[in-house]
């Protein structure tokens, strides 16, 4: 089915007992109501959270979407295969431990200037997709030495600084995926992922969103 992904951390409510997991991804199609796909937390290593973050450095990353906020069934998992030397390749899991998808994703200078999103299924061709276009890079460059006091102004309330984050997938002639940092919306073409497929690259996507705004990057 075509629709929208949004990721979000609704507010909890003072004297409301917080959800177990709050942050979720819901699904808008329309002309219906969201659903919500899946309720997802970081998959932590024995280390803990220490470990976990040590190790996102060089690209890892791990998460459960859950099928409900308090953790009575797995709806699909992510798991680093790979990374190192720029390229980072991960794997979506379903319930059953099926192979789901696989996304790969290569650091700008590596396979062209910008950085390289793939998502590939089993039997089906590639969607290649590049973060921001090449013009709204150079713009940012361009007005970088300005960023210092765009951070001191997000401090006092202002908007995060952020560089081009729209990501447009391309299998063939057809755009089956598109991320919009605007809203961060993952648009999803019908038939081309499942939602929950859809759901773990949207909170693959969001992990790489900077220092400010990755939501994976906690201490807790």
């Amino acid at each position: 089915m075509a629709g929208i992904l949004t990721l979000s951390h609704p507010r909890r409510q003072e004297g409301v007992a917080p959800e177990p997991v709050a942050r979720k991804i819901d699904l808008f199609v329309k002309p219906g109501p969201p659903r919500t796909v899946a309720h997802v937390e970081r998959e932590l290593p024995p280390g803990g959270v220490p470990a976990y973050l040590a190790a996102r450095g060089s690209g890892a990353r791990s998460f459960v979407l859950w099928a409900d906020e308090y953790r009575a069934a797995r709806a699909a998992t992510v798991v680093t295969v790979s990374c190192g030397k720029g390229t980072s390749v991960y794997q979506v899991l379903g319930a059953q431990g099926e192979l789901l998808c696989t996304v790969v994703r290569e650091k700008a200078l590596r396979r062209g200037l910008r950085v390289r999103w793939t998502v590939s299924r089993p039997g089906a061709p590639d969607a290649v997709g590049y973060k921001g276009r090449i013009f709204w890079w150079c713009v940012w460059w361009l007005f970088s030495p300005l960023l210092p006091f765009l951070l001191v102004g997000a401090v006092f309330g202002g908007d995060v600084p952020r560089g081009p984050g729209r990501i447009v997938w391309r299998e063939g002639g057809r755009v089956p995926l598109e991320f919009k940092a605007h809203g961060n919306q993952l648009h999803l073409q019908e038939a081309f992922l499942d939602p929950r497929s859809g759901a773990a690259v949207l909170a693959l996507v969001r992990s790489f969103d900077g220092a400010l705004n990755s939501w994976d990057r906690g201490k807790v």
